[in-house]
C-alpha cells in the first residue's frame, strides 16, 4: 500500500509543481507574568508592540514536574541562540498552508482585512472538505491568526483527520487564561493538538477600505488606483498595510515560531489569509516581489510542502479536484497513511 501510494505520488508532484500566477503603529506595553502551580511554573514574558508590526513573544518553561508536563511545553519559543547548522539536522516534517473558507463579507464582496467576520455556509463546507484532503497527513501543531474566519477553518479541517486528536488553542495571554485552560490527563494530551493564534498571521489591514464595497470603491477612487492597493507589493491603502508590511511580519513570525518546529521535526499546519500565506509562501519559494503579487490562492484548498534539512520542497498545488491528484506523498507520508489504515482495519 505504501510503496503504490508514493510511486503513484511521483507522477503527480512534477505536473503539480507550480502554483497558478496570473505604517501604522501602536504601543501595547510590555508585562511579564509568572505562574505557579504544584505540578510546574511557569514565567512568561511578553513583549508586543504595535498591532501590525512586529512583536515578539516569549514563552520559557522554568520547572516541570515528570508526572505533569504543559501542552505549552510544545509550543515554547526555541532557542535563538543555537546557529542554523546545529538547528538543521532534524528529518522530514510536512507543512500544511491552508487560506480559510469563504467568510461573511468575501460572500458581500467587501474589504474585510482584520475586521472578524466568520464563515458563511459555503466557507464552512471549503473548510470541511480541506480537511478530507488532508485526512492522511500527519499534524503535530497547528497555527492560525487571530480571526475567527481562520480558527474556524482550522477547526472544521481537523474534525476530518483520521487520527481524530482533538485541536486545543493555547490561552497563555495572562496567568488564570494558562491555570484555566490547563488538562490534567495525560492520556488527555496525548490526544490533543495545540492550536497557536497569533495576529501576526492575520491579513493584511486594509485600513479606511475595511466595511467597503470592492466595487463601490472602485467607482469611487478608480479602478486603476484600487488595483495598485490590492495587488501592488508596496504601496498600501489609505492608513492599511501594503503586502510588503504584511510579509515583514507575517515572515519573522514563521522564521521566529514555526520554522523552528519544522525544524524539529513537528508537522505543522497553516490556517490563516490569503496576504499572510502569499507572504509565507514567498519565502518559502523565493519568490521576487513581482511573482508574489501574482499568485492567487484558493480558499478552503490545503497546501503540502516537505520540510528537509532546512528546505521547502512544493509537494501539492491547489489544482486537482481530489487527494490523488493533488499531493505527491514522501515515502514517510505514505507509510504514515498505512499506518492510519491499518488502525481502521
Amino acid at each position: 500500500m505504501a510503496a503504490a501510494v508514493f510511486n503513484q505520488s511521483i507522477g503527480a508532484s512534477q505536473s503539480l509543481g507550480h502554483f497558478n500566477t496570473s505604517g501604522l503603529h501602536q504601543e501595547f506595553g510590555k508585562g511579564s507574568v509568572r505562574f505557579i502551580s504544584k505540578a510546574f511554573e511557569v514565567d512568561v514574558g511578553l513583549s508586543k508592540k504595535g498591532c501590525y508590526n512586529s512583536s515578539q513573544r516569549h514563552l520559557s518553561i522554568i520547572r516541570a514536574s515528570t508526572f505533569q508536563t504543559s501542552l505549552i511545553d510544545i509550543v515554547s519559543s526555541p532557542s535563538h541562540n543555537k546557529s542554523n547548522d546545529s538547528r538543521k539536522k532534524s528529518g522530514e516534517a510536512a507543512l500544511i498552508l491552508i487560506r480559510h473558507g469563504e467568510s461573511l463579507w468575501n460572500e458581500k464582496n467587501l474589504f474585510t482585512g482584520c475586521v472578524d467576520v466568520p464563515l458563511t455556509k459555503k466557507g464552512v463546507e471549503e473548510a470541511i472538505e480541506a480537511g478530507k484532503r488532508i485526512s492522511n497527513i500527519p499534524i503535530d501543531m497547528i497555527y492560525t491568526s487571530a480571526l475567527i474566519r481562520a480558527q474556524m477553518t482550522a477547526m472544521l479541517a481537523m474534525t476530518q483527520h483520521r487520527r481524530k486528536k482533538v485541536p486545543v488553542i493555547m490561552h497563555n495571554e495572562s496567568e488564570q487564561a494558562m491555570a484555566w485552560s490547563q488538562i490534567f490527563s495525560e492520556d488527555t494530551k496525548k490526544q490533543s493538538i495545540p492550536v497557536v493564534a497569533d495576529w501576526r498571521l492575520n491579513e493584511r489591514m486594509y485600513g479606511e477600505l475595511q466595511g467597503l464595497n470592492k466595487q463601490e470603491t472602485a467607482d469611487r477612487y478608480g479602478k486603476e488606483q484600487v488595483h495598485e492597493w490590492r495587488r501592488s507589493y508596496d504601496v498600501p491603502p489609505p492608513n492599511g498595510e501594503s503586502l510588503e508590511m504584511c510579509a515583514q511580519r507575517a515572515v519573522a513570525y514563521f522564521k521566529d515560531q514555526i520554522e523552528p518546529q519544522l525544524l524539529a521535526g513537528k508537522n505543522v499546519m497553516i490556517a490563516a489569509h490569503g496576504n499572510s500565506l502569499r507572504s509565507i509562501i514567498m519565502y518559502l519559494d523565493k519568490l521576487t516581489s513581482q511573482e508574489v503579487i501574482s499568485l492567487e490562492l484558493s480558499t478552503g484548498i490545503p497546501m503540502l510542502y516537505i520540510s528537509k534539512e532546512g528546505k521547502f520542497i512544493r509537494r501539492g498545488s491547489p489544482a486537482g479536484p481530489a487527494e490523488a491528484g493533488v499531493y505527491a506523498y514522501t515515502k514517510k507520508l505514505a507509510l504514515y497513511r498505512q499506518k492510519l489504515d491499518e488502525m481502521v482495519h
